[in-house]
């Protein structure tokens, strides 16, 4: 966490009298990494720490992970940079795997490893009992949603808690009322439908166990809602909204004061299945809020292109989660569960005969753009931006507020 000296305004919502010089604790900004260039690029990013998984343990088994020589690499590359690494040990330990598990521990020990993430209370057990001097992080696996939660884990001798994604402001403001351990709030990436650590979804339908690192997301498929066996289509779901399961994705960048009033230690990002395209942009958008909040935090605002950067890498539209409340149907993303990309414009017109759509820009694009057109009927079409026309000469970009027709294969 990085310490900077400020003067406080009422706007802070923080204790003050008239105006005096405080001292303002940024949180620490945690970066996810499942490769070893992903790393590297969310530490270029501004980072403050890295989390990742080795090849045994991890919540995440579809990432490439990292072996236990890259793990030693990456315990030396953060600390040469005075950066921290988080190591997830955070799936259920069956009985036959603890000789493993501790074997893994002890290296992770012995390569200073600067907190372990844990799921398993046995694993805590056993950290306690044979490493007492190893932080260990708690994670949002274990379902910690309340003050009493917090205090028990505390009492274990557990250094922070990353609380559950379902907590809103109030009730985060609370916990750190009560309780003196550090506490991680994820602000950036995907939502689970279920409580993490909770969720048997994927073990009932696809045969894999989120709780041991193989969750199948089935959660962002499509599904029929019945009433007395009548198919329904509720209003609050848009047309070919079927995937009535999939939230969008969380976004807290606007919400960055409000986290620290809440008394939250650490920012973290989901994202240990995604590029380094994708940690360094989000990543690098926050240091730039966290920054900026610091030197000026009575004028702290979004920019619109850090809005629009956001946009660009992977999403599925965004939300404040439970941050603020129950945001009812404005939680989902029922039209599409993948990415979303940023919005450009609206198709006015199609030529069948030369295969090109006349689009309204409301952003400005390029040739070499990736572009997809959201259709009514037939689902969407993809194509990458070609020939492109405006007042009938080609042009190599388009601003925004013009017509462009655009090469489209496919009738839209």
């Amino acid at each position: 966490m990085r310490k900077v000296s400020i003067i406080y305004k009422k706007n802070m919502r923080r204790k003050a009298v008239g105006m005096m010089t405080t001292e303002l604790v940024l949180p620490e900004l945690l970066a996810p990494a499942g490769d070893w260039e992903t790393l590297k690029v969310g530490v270029a990013a501004g980072a403050d720490a890295v989390y990742l998984g080795g090849k045994l343990f991890s919540a995440r088994q579809s990432a490439a992970n990292f072996s236990q020589g890259e793990l030693n690499k990456a315990a030396d590359y953060l600390h040469l940079r005075g950066r921290k690494l988080y190591v997830t040990v955070n799936t259920l330990i069956k009985q036959e795997e603890i000789g493993d598990l501790l074997n893994f521990i002890n290296h992770l020990y012995k390569i200073g490893t600067d907190a372990i993430i844990i799921q398993d209370l046995g694993v805590l057990y056993l950290i306690r009992k044979l490493w007492p001097d190893l932080p260990v992080h708690a994670s949002t696996q274990m379902t910690i949603h309340d003050s009493a939660g917090v205090h028990f884990l505390q009492e274990l001798g557990v250094e922070r808690v990353i609380l559950s994604r379902e907590l809103t402001f109030d009730e985060i403001k609370a916990i750190h009322e009560e309780n003196q351990v550090e506490l991680e709030v994820f602000v950036h990436g995907a939502l689970c439908l279920a409580y993490s650590g909770a969720c048997l979804f994927s073990s009932l339908i696809g045969g894999r166990s989120g709780n041991r690192g193989r969750c199948a997301q089935p959660c962002r498929l499509t599904y029929t809602l019945l009433q007395e066996n009548q198919k329904l289509q509720p209003s609050s779901v848009p047309e070919n909204g079927r995937h009535l399961l999939s939230p969008k994705d969380l976004c807290l960048l606007a919400s960055i004061p409000d986290l620290i009033e809440a008394g939250v230690s650490s920012l973290k990002i989901e994202g240990r299945m995604k590029g380094p395209e994708y940690v360094g942009t989000v990543v690098k958008t926050y240091r730039r809020a966290l920054d900026r909040l610091a030197e000026s935090p009575d004028q702290f605002r979004v920019e619109p292109e850090e809005w629009k950067e956001l946009e660009t890498v992977f999403n599925r539209g965004f939300s404040t989660g439970y941050f603020y409340g129950d945001l009812g149907p404005d939680l989902m993303s029922p039209v599409r569960p993948s990415n979303r990309g940023r919005f450009i414009g609206r198709v006015k017109d199609y030529d069948l005969k030369r295969k090109r759509c006349l689009v309204a820009l409301e952003e400005e694009i390029g040739e070499g753009d990736g572009i997809e057109v959201w259709v009514k009927v037939g689902g969407r079409v993809g194509t990458i931006v070609e020939d492109l026309i405006v007042s009938e000469e080609k042009v190599n970009s388009a601003p925004a507020g013009v017509g462009a027709w655009l090469s489209m294969p496919d009738r839209v």
